[in-house]
């Protein structure tokens, strides 16, 4: 067994700093660690909300999270605001974090369908510490002390700027040993008896050669597909957007902790406040708007002085066939690209790092740990891209075109099979580890109007009225602590202001 010597990262931006950082903190020096990007090249640098996993990256790198929030702009995020998704006129919140408390055998949302059933309940929003926060615009962190109060059970993730989070993480590395090599590579070459990548030629001649590379150049996949023709699998049959344009406008009040997400004629519109300004962004289907009427309906839907000429992107929805091929590892946009609605680009990203050194090779490559690799992370793509095709499908819009193909579409068996299963009775189960937990498919079935035929039928071993006061305890809890909250914009101030 030989142990790899060289790792080359080639492309910088979020997906490159985020792995030389990681490498640099878990590897202690035991592999030689460069980067190669250019000045020249623009990174992508929309990726500003995130999901709470993102605090187990940090938490790898042994950050301070006041210090990370100070440093990238950055405001707290209790989950995502949906705005006229399921029809025009309604909002739901999808939030991080439990649903009240379970009873017995079943979960809080079974007796709350027994008693929407009835008649009698009030928004299931109010169930949630993190959706009844965000609402009024309160934020603080889980206190552990509170394990038996919801202040306990917080969950936040973050919004940030990614161009400054990928300098802070610059820095981080390169104080670890990453040695940072400023240049576009021209070439790529491969070996001629087993197609494993060689080396990379710089535009200035120099080759660069390593025993693993990881491919984080982007939309281009410069080795993985420019020079591995390793192949690409198309989603855009369930999810038809194809182009974004993001833009920042000027930040105004309320600072909320959560994104919003609003519904427009061929696609959706993000909205994420930091400290410094608020991000914006249009996601559309170029079959459906052109991309001048696309601009004219973000810029004219900015609650903000606009701050720069919006950042056109064109994308593909979809993933490498095989995200590891040979002795290269795609990471970031390079491996493929799930539009941005549910904030789950930087998580990829991070999920790959690990999963990655958790696969770790030896100089030999061992087929099956490649296998195995690709296996999860298919595994971990599949089940997000379901997620965000349970937005479009669920909708009862027929107002554009686009809406009545999303609604009409046939969608993937594994997201029908769950579809059908809570449509019944309101069940829901989480395979494997895929990202979303069982509360995130429970609220977003619930805010599209997926509204079981029945409710499990254990509910019924509790009565009417011990349902009622069950609930109602759990409403009344959840609203007395988010009034002690402090206000989000209070809470940034006093703990980690820019």
């Amino acid at each position: 067994m030989q142990q790899l010597k060289r790792i080359l990262i080639v492309g910088g931006g979020s997906a490159g700093w985020m792995t030389a950082a990681l490498l640099s903190r878990l590897f202690e020096g035991l592999y030689e660690v460069q980067l190669i990007e250019s000045e020249e090249i623009g990174t992508i640098g929309v990726g500003e909300a995130t999901i709470p996993a993102i605090k187990k990256y940090n938490e790898l790198l042994g950050l301070d999270e006041n210090e990370f929030m100070q440093r990238t702009q950055g405001s707290f995020k209790l989950g995502i605001q949906f705005v006229d998704w399921w029809r025009q006129g309604e909002s739901y919140i999808h939030g991080f974090g439990v649903i009240g408390q379970d009873l017995g055998w079943l979960r809080c949302h079974q007796y709350w369908l027994k008693m929407r059933a009835k008649g009698r309940a009030s928004d299931f929003a109010n169930f949630s510490i993190n959706t009844a926060a965000a609402l009024k615009n309160k934020f603080m962190r889980a206190d552990p002390k509170l394990a038996e109060s919801p202040i306990g059970h917080i969950a936040h993730a973050f919004h940030f700027d990614a161009g400054l989070y990928a300098k802070f993480l610059r820095g981080y590395a390169e104080a670890r040993g990453v040695q940072r090599r400023e240049g576009k590579v021209a070439d790529v070459t491969l070996r001629g008896e087993d197609g494993f990548v060689e080396s990379v030629t710089m535009d200035d001649g120099e080759v660069i050669a390593a025993d693993l590379f990881i491919d984080c150049s982007g939309f281009r996949g410069l080795i993985i597909e420019q020079a591995m023709k390793t192949g690409y699998e198309t989603w855009t049959h369930w999810l038809p957007c194809d182009r974004a344009m993001a833009v920042p406008c000027a930040r105004i009040e309320p600072f909320t902790p959560y994104t919003r997400s609003t519904a427009r004629p061929a696609g959706w519109q993000w909205r994420i406040p930091l400290q410094h300004r608020t991000g914006n962004g249009h996601v559309y289907s170029s079959a459906h708007m052109d991309d001048a009427e696309a601009e004219a309906l973000l810029l004219a839907n900015l609650d903000g002085a606009q701050m720069a000429e919006p950042n056109r992107i064109r994308f593909v929805t979809g993933k490498r066939k095989k995200i590891w091929n040979k002795n290269c590892v795609a990471i970031g946009l390079a491996s493929g690209f799930l539009e941005p609605l549910e904030s789950t680009s930087l998580h990829l990203i991070q999920s790959a790092i690990i999963r990655m050194v958790r696969l770790l090779p030896d100089s030999g490559f061992d087929p099956a740990t490649i296998t195995e690799f690709n296996r999860q992370t298919d595994f971990e793509y599949e089940r997000i891209r379901d997620f965000i095709i349970l937005h479009y499908k669920a909708t009862e819009r027929d107002d554009t075109p686009f809406w009545r193909y999303c609604r009409d579409m046939e969608v993937p068996d594994t997201l029908q099979r769950k579809i059908d299963l809570f449509a019944a009775n309101g069940r829901v189960f989480r395979e494997d580890d895929e990202l979303f937990t069982e509360e995130s498919w429970i609220q977003v079935f619930l805010g599209q109007g997926i509204i079981p035929r029945g409710y499990d039928p254990l509910a019924d071993i509790k009565s009417d009225a011990q349902v009622a006061q069950f609930l109602g305890n759990i409403e009344n809890v959840i609203g007395k602590c988010v009034d002690v909250m402090p206000a989000h914009a209070d809470f940034v101030a006093k703990t980690c202001p820019a």
